[in-house]
C-alpha cells in the first residue's frame, strides 16, 4: 500500500513539473516529460490533457503552435514507449486534440514569436496549489534597447526565486516596495500577491508598457491601490507624486540595464531615493553578459558612495528547479546597495550550485 502510495505521488510531482514548465512555455525540446511508465497510464494522458490542454480547463492556454509543438513531441514519445500495441494506446482526448491543432491554419514562427501570450510562472515549491505569476508577454523577445519590459527576463526569475525563499521573503514581508523597471509586473506582482508586502509601486518608464501592465494587475486579482499601483517613472527624473505620501519605503527591486548610457540615470534614481526614503535598500539582478557594464556600474556607485554587497544565494541547477525555471549557463548576480557609505565591497563572483 505505502510503495503504491509513493509511486502515485512520484507521477502527480512529474505531472506537475511539466504543467509549470509548459505555462512557462519553456521549449518543448526542454520540457520535463514524465517517466515513459508513467505516461502510458491512461488516467495519466487524460489527466495531462485535462490539465495542459483542455479549453473547458485551463483559462489561459498558450498559442497554439507552441500547443501543436508539445503535444506532437508527447505523441511521440508515447509511440516510441509502447511495449504491447494491444495494450497500449494514446487517449481520445489527445489524439481529437492534436488533430484539431493540425487543422488550424499555420502560423509563421517569426509570427509566432512576435505575438504575446499569457505566460504563467509558478513558485519554486512542491505541490499542485504553489502561488503563481501569469503575465501577457512576448517570451520570445531578445534583449535590445527599447523592448525589454515585453518580456520577464532570466534576471528577475533569479531574484523572484531569492525573494521567495526563507532568507529572501523576510525582506518584503510588511514592508514598502518600489520596483524599477517592473516590465511585465512579474516581481511587483510576486511581492504584492504572495509576499505580504504593505505597499507596491511598480515603475517603468514606458507609458505603454504601464498601461499593459495595469491590465495585468487585474489579470492577477489585484485591483485594490491600496495594495498596488502602476505609474511611469524615467529613471534619472523625479519621483513622481504618490509615492512621497507613503511611509518609507524599505526595499526597492531594480531591473538590470544592459545599456551602459543609462547607468548615470539609473544610479541618480537610486540616489534621491536614498535621500527621500531613509534606511531604504535596493536590490538589483544582473545578468553577467558584459563585464565591462557591471564594472562601469560599480564605479558610478563608488563615485555615489553606495555600499554595494553581493549576496551569496545558492544556486539551484536548471534540472533541480521547481518553479520560475530560468537557465543557469550565463552568471545573474544579485546585489544589496545602500546609500551613504564610503567605498563598495570587494566582489565574489562565485556561485554554489545544488
Amino acid at each position: 500500500m505505502d510503495a503504491e502510495i509513493s509511486r502515485d505521488t512520484d507521477a502527480a510531482q512529474q505531472i506537475e513539473l511539466y504543467r509549470r514548465q509548459y505555462f512557462q512555455l519553456i521549449d518543448p525540446q526542454h520540457l520535463t516529460l514524465p517517466h515513459p511508465d508513467v505516461l502510458r497510464l491512461p488516467q495519466v494522458q487524460e489527466e495531462i490533457y485535462s490539465k495542459l490542454f483542455s479549453d473547458k480547463n485551463v483559462p489561459f492556454l498558450p498559442p497554439a503552435r507552441f500547443r501543436f509543438r508539445v503535444l506532437k513531441a508527447l505523441i511521440d514519445i508515447l509511440h516510441e514507449g509502447f511495449q504491447d500495441p494491444e495494450e497500449d494506446e494514446i487517449s481520445d482526448s489527445l489524439t481529437a486534440c492534436f488533430a484539431q491543432l493540425v487543422s488550424q491554419p499555420s502560423v509563421s514562427e517569426i509570427d509566432s514569436a512576435q505575438e504575446k501570450s499569457y505566460v504563467t510562472y509558478t513558485a519554486p515549491i512542491h505541490g499542485s496549489d504553489a502561488p503563481s505569476v501569469t503575465t501577457l508577454e512576448a517570451r520570445s523577445t531578445l534583449a535590445s534597447s527599447g523592448n525589454t519590459g515585453v518580456r520577464t527576463w532570466e534576471a528577475a526569475l533569479r531574484l523572484g526565486s531569492y525573494l521567495f525563499s526563507d532568507a529572501g521573503r523576510q525582506h518584503v514581508a510588511g514592508m514598502n516596495i518600489i520596483e524599477l523597471g517592473a516590465g511585465t509586473g512579474f516581481l511587483s506582482i510576486l511581492c504584492a500577491k504572495h509576499l505580504n508586502a504593505r505597499f507596491v509601486m511598480a515603475t517603468d518608464g514606458s507609458s505603454e508598457v504601464v498601461n499593459e501592465l495595469q491590465s495585468t494587475l487585474f489579470l492577477n486579482g489585484l485591483e485594490e491601490p491600496q495594495t498596488i499601483q502602476a505609474r511611469v517613472l524615467k529613471w534619472g527624473h523625479v519621483l513622481i507624486g504618490g509615492i512621497q505620501a507613503r511611509v518609507r519605503v524599505r526595499w526597492l527591486t531594480c531591473f538590470w540595464t544592459y545599456d551602459e548610457t543609462s547607468i548615470p540615470a539609473l544610479t541618480s534614481t537610486l540616489r534621491e531615493v536614498f535621500a527621500q526614503y531613509q534606511g531604504a535598500k535596493a536590490v538589483i539582478s544582473a545578468t553577467l553578459r558584459n563585464p565591462k557594464t557591471l564594472d562601469a556600474f560599480m564605479r558610478a556607485c563608488a563615485s555615489n558612495h553606495f555600499r554595494v554587497q553581493r549576496l551569496q544565494i545558492p544556486l539551484a541547477k536548471e534540472e533541480n528547479q521547481l518553479g520560475f525555471f530560468f537557465p543557469t549557463s550565463t552568471p545573474i548576480l544579485i546585489f544589496m546597495i545602500t546609500g551613504g557609505q564610503t567605498n563598495s565591497d570587494s566582489l565574489n563572483t562565485s556561485e554554489e550550485s545544488q
